[in-house]
C-alpha cells in the first residue's frame, strides 16, 4: 500500500486537496463519545517530490459496536482507505476533508493512504528552501486544525493518542518529533511518543538541520537551525540551554512533577506563523529567534520569555489538554502568566514589566474592541471561530486575572489546586470546572464566584482617583462587582499602600497629593484614568515613577490616546520628555514603535512637529546610551525610524556610526526600509541589498522594501502579491503587507483603498487558515484615517458571507480606525 501512495504521488501531480469543513462543536462531542483512538501508526516518505509526499495512517481505535463517525485528511490525493481489512469506496465515503466510517465494531483497524500536499503558509507539512544554500527544510505545524493535511486523524483535542512515526528521508537528514527519533539506517527513522498526545500539537521536523545537543538533569536537550545558520546557532546554545534547564528546575518545583515527554527537542524553523508551538518533546519557534544581529535586552527577554511559555505547556496543554477550544485559555493564559511568573523567579528584571508593556498593551487593545469576549467559555461554535480567540484577551489578560488569583490565595492554595489538577487529570483532558474543583479542594473558597467575574465576562474596569477615593466603573454592559487587589502610590513622595478594591467607591490608604497612581504594582486588569491636569505634567512627573509604574503610566497613556481623551500631540511630547530617563531598552523600544505606529501614521494629524521632539529626545538618548548597550541599540533604531534626513540615512548605511554601533543585517536593512519609504531607494536598490544578503531573512527584508518603494509599479506589484499570489510563502506575505501602507505615499496608495474592501474576501478562495486572517489584518488601509474608509468597512461588515479570520480581522482595524478618526475630529 505503501509503494502505491508514491506510484499516485509521481501521477496526480496536479491534483487539488479537496475543500473542508470546520469542525463543529457539536460534531466533536458526538464523535468523542463513539469512537476513541487507541495509537497512530504514520509512515511518511518524504522523497524528492517538491510538491508532495506519501503518507500511510494506520489508526487503532474502538467504538460503539454498529456506529458510525467520520475520519479527518485533507490530502492531495486519497489513493485508498481500508477499514477492518474492508476497502473503503473513496468516491462515495469521502468528501469535504471527511472519510465516512460506518458499521463500526467495539475494536477497529483502519489504513489510510493518501498523498499530501506541502505547504508554504505555515501549516500542514510545510517545505522551505534556504536562498542561502538551496537546502530544503521540512516541519509540521499541526494547530489548530491543520494535522490532517499531512496525515489522516481524528482531529479534535479530546481524543489523544500514542504516536509511532516511521519516516524515509533523504541520508543527510536529521529527523526529530514528539518522542526521541532512533536512526535505523540512512534515511530511515523512528519516533515513538507512548504517551497520548494531542492531534494538534504533533510535529516533524526533518532536513539538513544544524543541530546542538545537551542534557539537563538527566533530559536529553538538543536545538536545530537551518544550516546556514548553524554559526549563530552554535554562538547561542549555551544561552538557551542555560535557562531551558533552570526553566525546568522552577517548572518541577512548581507543578511537582517531572517533564515526561523524554527528549526536548527546540527547533528554529522557517515561514513560522507564531511565535513558537507546544509540540512534546519538539517546539517549534520562528528561526528569527536565532539572532544574525546584536539584539536589544527586550528582544533576549522575550525569547526567555517564549522559551519558559512553551515549557510551561509541556504540563500546562500537553499533559492535561482542554475538552473543546472553549477552555484554551487552560493552555495559554497559564503559560503565559508561568513564563513571566519563571523568569521572574530566575531573576529577569525586566520580566514583568515587557509583561506590562507588551502583552498587557495587547490585551487591553483587543480588550476594549467590539470583538471582545470572556477570558473562558468563548462559545466557539467551531475550529475556525475559535481560532479567532487566540488573541491578547486569552493570553495577556488571562494571565492577569490568574496572577491576581494567585496573590489572592496565597500560593500554597494556588500552586496546591494546579498540583491536583495536573495529577488527577494527567495525559487526558479537563475543562474549567475540574480546576475550580482541584482549587476548592485544595482550600481555595469563593472560587467560582471569582471565575464568574473574571473568566465569564468581557471588557475591563475603569479605575480613577476621585479626590479622596477610587472609583471603579464596570464595563459597559457587563453590571459585574470585580474585585482587584492593588497597590497605591503617589509619586513624587512615593508613598505606597494596598488597597483591596471591593465596591464602586474606596476610601485611598494614602493622602492623595502629586501624582497618585492606582495599580501602581501592575497588578491587575483594568483601565487606569488620569485626569487632564495630570497628564498635562506628566512629563514632569515622570522621571520620579519607579519602573513597573510606568508600565501603568504608558498603558493608561495608550488608553486614553484611543479613547480620544488625550492629545495625540501631548502623548508624544510626554513620551520625548520620558527617553531620557529610560535606562533599558525594554519600554524605550516599545515607546518608539508605538510613536511611528500608529501614533504617526493614524492619530496625528500632522505629525512633523511632534516627530521633531522625538528625534531630539531619541538623538540624545543615544549619545548618552553607553557603547555596545541595548538601549544605544533601541536608541539607534529610533533614529532610523524616525529620520528624514537621508544624507545621515546614507551616511549609516556607509559605516559613518557612533562607537559600539555595529552595521549588522538587521540594522543595515532596517537603513535600507527607511531609504525606500523616503523615497531614496528605489527596487534596484533593494535586489541590489538582497544580492548581498541572499538569505531567507534577507528574502523578508526585501520583500516588505519593495513594498515600500513609493512608486505606483512598486505598490502595483505589491498588491498583486497580496490579493492574488498563490504561491509566495505566508512570511513573504505578511513582510509584502507590512511595506505596503504608508502615511507618506497617499498619492500612490489612495486606489488601493477601495480594491481593499473590494478583494479582500478573495483571499480566502486562495488560502486557508491563519494566513488568511493575518493578511486581512496587516494589508488593512490604516493610513486612510477617514470617514469614507470607514464607511467602506462598515459596508463590508455588513456581509454575512465573511470567513471568520477575515471578519475577525477587519472588525479589529475598523475599530482601530474609528478610534484614530474620532481623536483627530475630537481633539484636533
Amino acid at each position: 500500500m505503501f509503494r502505491a501512495c508514491n506510484q499516485a504521488l509521481l501521477a496526480s501531480e496536479t491534483d487539488n486537496v479537496d475543500p473542508v469543513s470546520s469542525l463543529r462543536r457539536i460534531e466533536a462531542a458526538a464523535r468523542s463519545a463513539q469512537v476513541r483512538p487507541i495509537s497512530y501508526s504514520v509512515r511518511l516518505d518524504l522523497g524528492d517530490d517538491p510538491s508532495g509526499f506519501a503518507a500511510e495512517t494506520r489508526i487503532a481505535f474502538t467504538a460503539e459496536a454498529g456506529s458510525s463517525s467520520f475520519l479527518d485528511v485533507h490530502p492531495r490525493q486519497l489513493t485508498a482507505a481500508v477499514l477492518n481489512g474492508v476497502a473503503l469506496d473513496i468516491e462515495a465515503d469521502f468528501a469535504d476533508g471527511r472519510l465516512q466510517l460506518g458499521e463500526l465494531r467495539e475494536s477497529n483497524e483502519l489504513v489510510v493512504d493518501a498523498v499530501m500536499a506541502y505547504s508554504h503558509d505555515g501549516e500542514g507539512m510545510v517545505r522551505h528552501v534556504d536562498p542561502a544554500d538551496g537546502r530544503t527544510y521540512l516541519y509540521a505545524m499541526s494547530f489548530l486544525d491543520a494535522a490532517p493535511r499531512w496525515f489522516a486523524c481524528f482531529d479534535q483535542p479530546d481524543l489523544k493518542a500514542p504516536f509511532t512515526l516511521e519516516v524515509s528521508c533523504p541520508p543527510d537528514w536529521i529527523v526529530a518529533g514528539n518522542g526521541p527519533a532512533v536512526q535505523s539506517g540512512p534515511g530511515r527513522w523512528t519516533i515513538s511518543q507512548p504517551r497520548p498526545v494531542a492531534t494538534y500539537m504533533t510535529t516533524l521536523v526533518a532536513g539538513p538541520y544544524h543541530s546542538v545537543h545537551g542534557s539537563h538533569d538527566g533530559i536529553p536537550l538538543a536545538v536545530h537551525a537551518r544550516a546556514s545558520l548553524a554559526e549563530f546557532l552554535d554562538r547561542e546554545a549555551a544561552a538557551l540551554f542555560e535557562h531551558t534547564g533552570r526553566c525546568f528546575d522552577e517548572l518541577h518545583r512548581l507543578f511537582g512533577m517531572r517533564y515526561p515527554w523524554g527528549d526536548y527537542h527546540q527547533a528554529f524553523v522557517p515561514d513560522f506563523n507564531a511565535g513558537a508551538m507546544e509540540n512534546p518533546g519538539c517546539v517549534t519557534f520562528r528561526d528569527q529567534m536565532i539572532f544574525r544581529s546584536r539584539t536589544t535586552d527586550a528582544e533576549r527577554v522575550q525569547r526567555n520569555n517564549t522559551i519558559a511559555h512553551e515549557m510551561a505547556h509541556m504540563w500546562f496543554g500537553d499533559v492535561v489538554t482542554m475538552r473543546w477550544w472553549d477552555d484554551l485559555w487552560l493552555n495559554e493564559s497559564f503559560a503565559e502568566y508561568l513564563a513571566h511568573r519563571v523568569c521572574d523567579a530566575l531573576g529577569e528584571p525586566a520580566a514583568w514589566v515587557q509583561f506590562g508593556v507588551s502583552r498587557k498593551g495587547w490585551g487591553y487593545a483587543a480588550d476594549r474592541r467590539p470583538s471582545t469576549h470572556p477570558v473562558a467559555g468563548n462559545g466557539a461554535s467551531d475550529a475556525a471561530g475559535a481560532l479567532n480567540d487566540f488573541d491578547g484577551i486569552s493570553y495577556a489578560k488571562g494571565a492577569a486575572t490568574l496572577r491576581q488569583l494567585a496573590t489572592r490565595l496565597g500560593d500554597d492554595v494556588f500552586l496546591a489546586g494546579l498540583r491536583g489538577y495536573i495529577a488527577t487529570y494527567a495525559f487526558g483532558n479537563a475543562e474549567l470546572a475540574d480546576l475550580l474543583a482541584a482549587w476548592s479542594d485544595a482550600g481555595a473558597s469563593g472560587i467560582t464566584e471569582w471565575a464568574d467575574q473574571w473568566l465569564r465576562t468581557s471588557g475591563m474596569d475603569t479605575l480613577r482617583v476621585d479626590g479622596t477615593t477610587l472609583v471603579r466603573i464596570a464595563p459597559a454592559g457587563q453590571p459585574v462587582q470585580r474585585e482587584h487587589a492593588i497597590t497605591v502610590a503617589t509619586y513624587p513622595a512615593s508613598e505606597r499602600a494596598p488597597l483591596l478594591v471591593a465596591g464602586d467607591v474606596t476610601e485611598l490608604p494614602i493622602a492623595a497629593h502629586g501624582l497618585v497612581l492606582p495599580d501602581a504594582g501592575d497588578e491587575t486588569w483594568a483601565k487606569i484614568a488620569l485626569s487632564q491636569p495630570v497628564w498635562a505634567g506628566m512629563a514632569e512627573r515622570f522621571p520620579a515613577v519607579d519602573p513597573i509604574a510606568r508600565v501603568v503610566v504608558w498603558n493608561a497613556l495608550k488608553q486614553a490616546v484611543a479613547d480620544a481623551e488625550v492629545d495625540p500631540a501631548l502623548a508624544v511630547r510626554i513620551v520625548a520628555a520620558a527617553v531620557p530617563s529610560e535606562e533599558g531598552d525594554v519600554m524605550l523600544g516599545d515607546l518608539l514603535a508605538w510613536v511611528v505606529e500608529p501614533m504617526s501614521s493614524a492619530y496625528l494629524i500632522d505629525p512633523g512637529p511632534a516627530l521633531d521632539v522625538v528625534r531630539t529626545a531619541v538623538d540624545a538618548a543615544l549619545a548618552a546610551a553607553a557603547p555596545g548597550s541595548g538601549r544605544q541599540l533601541a536608541a539607534m533604531r529610533g533614529v532610523v525610524a524616525t529620520s528624514v534626513d537621508v544624507a545621515r540615512l546614507v551616511g549609516l548605511l556607509a559605516g559613518d556610526l557612533p562607537a559600539g554601533v555595529v552595521l549588522e543585517p538587521d540594522l543595515r536593512w532596517r537603513l535600507v526600509a527607511r531609504l525606500c519609504a523616503l523615497g531614496h531607494f528605489g527596487l534596484d536598490d533593494v535586489e541590489a541589498e538582497l544580492a548581498a544578503d541572499d538569505s531567507t531573512e534577507g528574502a523578508e527584508h526585501a520583500a516588505r522594501c519593495r513594498a515600500l518603494v513609493p512608486t505606483a509599479q512598486a505598490k502595483a506589484a505589491a498588491w498583486q502579491l497580496l490579493m492574488h499570489d498563490t504561491e509566495l510563502s505566508a512570511a513573504l506575505l505578511y513582510a509584502t503587507a507590512r511595506g505596503f501602507w504608508h502615511r507618506d505615499h497617499a498619492a500612490f496608495t489612495e486606489p488601493y483603498v477601495a480594491r481593499y474592501f473590494d478583494e479582500i474576501l478573495g483571499t480566502a478562495q486562495l488560502r486557508s487558515g491563519w494566513v488568511v486572517g493575518q493578511v486581512a489584518r496587516l494589508a488593512y488601509p490604516h493610513t486612510a484615517v477617514s470617514t469614507h474608509t470607514l464607511a467602506l468597512a462598515e459596508e463590508l461588515l455588513a456581509r454575512r458571507d465573511l470567513p471568520p479570520g477575515i471578519a475577525r480581522s477587519v472588525v479589529d482595524c475598523t475599530d482601530d480606525l474609528r478610534r484614530a478618526v474620532t481623536a483627530r475630529a475630537r481633539l484636533a
